[in-house]
């Protein structure tokens, strides 16, 4: 199964992507996995990327397609994926298509879990991190026992500044800006499925589930 997934910052993709992992046992694959993975393995497009990343610049399309590719090319993909968090443009989904077809691979379904930008930002703004153990909470819906602390090893719990109003507004009007014409790219060719992540995750997960059965 080969699964494209979408939704803005805050809408569910990493709990959904990893009971799809578990469900239809492929890996789950983030652009940043993929930029730590080729950076690590110090591949020549790595080598190009974490110079680009050091000098604080945005990584080249053409050096990220390469990234996408030679990770998609890895064994662990043959029977499946789930791709999260590229393309982001247009011109990328036009790479993305030439890539996937030298190696073979037809797109399954392009999911894109969608929430209204009020729910996001209450979701993101909301949540809290432990400095200590990285372990997640949230004002109202996962609150830790002490307040200020976190229930798992005792550590000061903080707001990132990426969870920041202000922050988070900007990163959702960039990421409508982007989306849009991924949207009709995606409707144009079929493949394109909108699921509500405002429903209960596991309601979430069953929708996802019956769009990659009718695919």
């Amino acid at each position: 199964m080969y699964i494209l997934l979408m939704g803005p910052p805050g809408a569910g993709k990493g709990t959904q992507a990893a009971e799809l992992v578990k469900r239809f046992n492929i890996p789950h694959i983030s652009t940043g996995d993929m930029f730590r993975a080729a950076v690590k393995d110090q591949t020549e497009l790595g080598k190009k990327a974490k110079a680009f990343m050091d000098a604080g610049q945005l990584v080249p399309d053409e050096v990220t397609i390469g990234i996408v590719k030679e990770r998609l090319a890895k064994p662990d993909c043959k029977a499946g994926f789930i791709l999260d968090g590229f393309p982001r443009t247009a011109e990328q989904a036009d790479a993305l298509s030439i890539t996937l077809t030298d190696l073979d691979i037809t797109l399954d379904r392009v999911i894109n879990i969608t929430v209204p930008a009020e729910d996001l930002i209450s979701r993101i703004t909301g949540r809290r991190i432990c400095k200590a153990c990285g372990a997640t909470y949230h004002v109202v819906f996962n609150r830790s026992s002490i307040e200020g602390k976190c229930d798992k090893c005792g550590g000061e719990i903080y707001q990132r500044d990426d969870d920041r109003e202000d922050t988070v507004k900007k990163r959702l009007d960039v990421y409508s800006a982007q989306t849009e014409p991924l949207i009709n790219y995606y409707q144009d060719k079929g493949l394109y499925t909108e699921i509500d992540g405002r429903q209960p995750i596991e309601k979430v997960l069953e929708d996802i589930i019956g769009s990659l059965r009718g695919a």
